[in-house]
């Protein structure tokens, strides 16, 4: 079964335009995994402009199902996860200052780099998994950097699902089975919604985690949280 991570950043966004603590993001993280997700997702930028990095801490306490902490990764970022110890760190690419992951990992070009890190974080006993775009040149390179699993950065789908989506979906596909053939756990994430999910479910079985959070707190403000997510569940395992 392939499990739903929500990222609850713009839960924080939310908070952060108005101060005070309403929405609470620790009630959030509770009330997600009450209502079934299998996964909290936070990113604490270094500007803090959604996470902060208390709400990481506070959250470490709470959080019973997967947390997974994603983001670029620098000293501060390293540090968070050396004290927090989550279930998954995924390694994003984006620099501090960009609006949102817009890209995935050169794992050629940043093979020592990413290796050096990797092994790091697993001594720490954390999953790594690292952002990437459906490449196979790319996907043998995380292999080699040692990574425990990848995300497919799945932007490029969502943007051409609606015009063509078995075209959309073929190098998702490809890439999807080159990781289950050289033993990469298989995350997903990036613009997924209500429209694409149970596609892209159903084209790739070896689906592990996906992470989504702009479109599901977006349906929340229509449909009210619990059903969001059970109807994020559904598709996910229809």
């Amino acid at each position: 079964m392939t499990q739903l991570s929500v990222n609850i950043n713009k839960f924080a966004t939310l908070r952060n335009a108005r101060g005070g603590n309403n929405p609470n993001v620790v009630q959030v993280a509770k009330d997600c995994e009450r209502f079934g997700a299998q996964g909290i997702t936070v990113h604490p930028r270094p500007d803090e402009r959604h996470i902060t990095k208390q709400d990481v801490y506070d959250l470490k306490e709470v959080v019973t199902t997967e947390f997974n902490i994603e983001g670029y990764p620098d000293e501060r970022f390293l540090r968070i996860i050396e004290e927090v110890r989550p279930a998954q760190a995924t390694l994003v690419p984006d620099p501090p200052d960009v609006l949102t992951s817009n890209a995935g990992w050169d794992t050629i070009k940043n093979e020592k780099m990413l290796s050096d890190i990797i092994r790091q974080i697993q001594s720490w006993g954390v999953r790594t998994s690292i952002f990437i775009e459906p490449d196979d040149q790319l996907m043998d390179g995380a292999k080699k950097c040692g990574t425990d699993r990848v995300e497919l950065y799945t932007e490029m789908y969502a943007s051409a699902y609606h015009d063509d989506k078995e075209n959309a979906i073929a190098d998702y596909v490809r890439s999807a089975k080159h990781a289950h053939e050289i033993g990469l756990g298989l995350n997903a994430g990036h613009d997924l919604d209500l429209k694409n999910l149970n596609y892209i479910k159903r084209q790739i079985p070896y689906l592990e985690e996906v992470s989504i959070g702009h479109a599901l707190v977006c349906d929340a403000l229509y449909y009210g949280l619990e059903n969001t997510i059970q109807m994020y569940l559904r598709e996910l395992n229809n």
